[in-house]
């Protein structure tokens, strides 16, 4: 077996000689997961992968208030019909930080499996929330006419390929009807292609390109990363700046963020909109507060109410939580980039593979972020996000 393993490493340095750093990114790419890795891969995706300018931290940059009161997870949740043990689903699913805020104050502060409060953990589709703020304040300050116009008025270049006349509004609703496979646990699947189109440098741009149309938009709930990726090319093309920098200018130096961040990109220097987003755990948490407070930060509305409410309402059949497998192959709702699990559908979360979260729930005023290296996710995809909103929940109505 050792000398498998040399021979093996052998043929990857020898790779990266002839084919260059793309070679290396692969072969980094297949252990990125590996159990005995993956927490720390997580933590150090800039050493990884390309990656862009670091987003600094605001220049008004302040703590989130901690409360002064004693505060005690709770031992249990419910679950599957039964009691289970809080702690140990956290242990289960590799829980690698989790901050809890209830009425505008952090009650509950931990971090696991080297991890730290200026640890930059991968966001995964987290991110895809940050990008729907950016959506809508573009809308908000004219950049973008109607979120009903087809995306190819604004990038043209996409005519004849399956976004083709494909609306934003579709495209936010994860209903484009582009044929795309997001099953992490199929090699072949799209997404998993686009990975390895990640590691080796190849335009975040022509990979969509390459998609086709499968369903008719706006009537299928099926969830397409590169809708998200649309979106980042979008924003750069009516702003005129990097996405890195759009979301400094209207999130990050308008609500405090504490630390620096930065995006995942490709070989021409494009923000990995769809889930890229390396930033800490407290920033994290401070972006679900300002969606509790309906986008609002202080005296300034960063990021209009009307799209802060509309982000997790479902508007149609099609969006709602177990609409079917005629309507959709979601069992949670969807909104503008945001979650919906429903029954009761007040809470909603941004949420992103191997289990990262930002919960949110407006009626007990309670914020929930948890990084996470769940290296079971694959096999357990369904079974961990039903859990983990009903641990949110448990917290959400505790003291």
């Amino acid at each position: 077996m050792k000398i498998v393993s040399i021979v093996i490493l052998a043929i990857v340095v020898i790779a990266g000689f002839i084919y260059g750093p793309g070679a290396m990114r692969v072969y980094k790419l297949i252990h990125l997961y590996d159990e005995d890795k993956i927490a720390n891969n997580f933590i150090n995706m800039d050493k990884l992968f390309e990656t862009s300018e670091p987003i600094k931290p605001s220049s008004k940059a302040k703590a989130i208030p901690r409360s002064d009161q004693p505060y005690t997870l709770p031992s249990t949740f419910y679950f599957e019909e039964k009691e289970q043990n809080l702690q140990d689903a956290l242990d289960h699913f590799k829980t690698d930080g989790l901050l809890i805020i209830k009425n505008n104050k952090v009650v509950y502060e931990q971090y696991f499996n080297g991890n730290s409060p200026t640890s930059k953990h991968i966001s995964w589709s987290v991110a895809k929330s940050f990008l729907s703020s950016l959506v809508g304040i573009a809308v908000n300050d004219g950049l973008i006419d109607d979120i009903n116009d087809p995306i190819t008025k604004y990038l043209p270049d996409f005519k004849g390929t399956g976004y083709d006349g494909v609306t934003i509004k579709n495209i936010l609703q994860m209903s484009s009807g582009v044929l795309f496979n997001e099953d992490y646990a199929d090699p072949n699947s799209d997404i998993n292609k686009f990975g390895r189109a990640l590691a080796q440098g190849t335009s975040f741009r022509e990979f969509a390109k390459s998609l086709t149309k499968d369903k008719e938009q706006g009537t299928y709930n099926h969830y397409v990363s590169i809708d998200s990726q649309m979106l980042g090319l979008l924003l750069i093309e009516v702003t005129g700046m990097p996405l890195r920098d759009y979301l400094h200018q209207n999130i990050w130096e308008k609500i405090g963020m504490e630390d620096s961040a930065y995006y995942l990109s490709d070989n021409e220097d494009v923000d990995m909109a769809l889930g890229g987003l390396n930033a800490t755990l407290r920033d994290y948490a401070k972006f679900g507060l300002l969606y509790l407070h309906k986008g609002k930060w202080g005296d300034e509305q960063v990021v209009p109410e009307a799209w802060v409410e509309a982000s997790h309402t479902m508007d149609l059949p099609h969006l709602k939580p177990n609409a079917g497998d005629e309507l959709s192959s979601n069992t949670w709702g969807y909104g503008y980039q945001w979650w919906i699990p429903g029954f009761p559908s007040t809470d909603f979360t941004a949420s992103g593979v191997y289990n990262q979260y930002i919960y949110v729930d407006p009626i007990t005023n309670t914020v929930i972020a948890k990084i996470s290296s769940n290296h079971r996710f694959t096999a357990e995809k369904e079974y961990s996000k039903a859990a983990h909103v009903a641990m949110f929940r448990a917290i959400a109505q505790s003291n």
